[in-house]
């Protein structure tokens, strides 16, 4: 299953596919929302997911699918090349990573390892998040779960509670009581300090 809101990728990803044996695009899917829904519906293999998408977005269904579907193979294929994004992905159930700028050769190679439950994460990826493990200060979005990871990420895009509430199909209260959660997680007390931690940790762009 593959799962993008840009038809154009999720076209261009199909093809490349369909050059080699042993796979079939069973369904294709534009938002979280609706990959939780199709997931369900067709059981596939495996699943390349974006993380960026309107709505619900790509962790919490990940996390949402791999909750239902514990069995679930998940590829993420973003075009977050950072580690914080991937340490959460992997957290939330996620069997890879992928830049979306990998060659396409990477991809066949990333969805057969997880096919053989292998853990795939492109090499460039995979070496930011060992030279943060030697960072002393490491990183500090590892503190928080999957869900918490989302909210801290859309507060600091600037969304307010209810947009978040709306986004994932939760209660403003919800949101209220995560938003504690986090700030005192990460010892933050304004929104100044929130978006300055998330652009220091290369979540939102200066």
């Amino acid at each position: 299953m593959l799962v993008d809101d840009h038809a154009v990728v999720r076209s261009g990803i199909r093809r490349l596919l369909e050059q080699h044996a042993g796979f079939v695009v069973i369904a294709e899917a534009e938002s979280g929302e609706r990959a939780y829904q199709l997931f369900g519906e067709h059981l596939p293999d495996i699943a390349v997911m974006d993380l960026t998408m309107p709505g619900m977005g790509g962790m919490e269904a990940i996390r949402r699918i791999i909750a239902r579907y514990p069995a679930a193979r998940l590829l993420v294929l973003s075009m977050h090349e950072n580690a914080a994004f991937a340490n959460q992905a992997l957290k939330a159930g996620a069997q890879g990573y992928l830049a979306k700028n990998s060659l396409a050769e990477e991809l066949v190679d990333a969805l057969e390892a997880i096919i053989k439950n292998q853990t795939y994460i492109s090499s460039g990826i995979a070496r930011k998040i060992a030279l943060q493990s030697l960072d002393n200060k490491g990183d500090p979005m590892q503190q928080l779960s999957a869900r918490e990871f989302e909210i801290f990420r859309m507060l600091a895009e600037g969304l307010d509670s209810d947009g978040i509430a709306a986004a994932l199909k939760i209660s403003s209260k919800t949101v209220a009581n995560y938003q504690t959660t986090i700030k005192q997680k990460l010892g933050i007390g304004s929104p100044v300090e929130m978006v300055r931690l998330a652009i220091r940790c290369g979540l939102i762009e200066s």
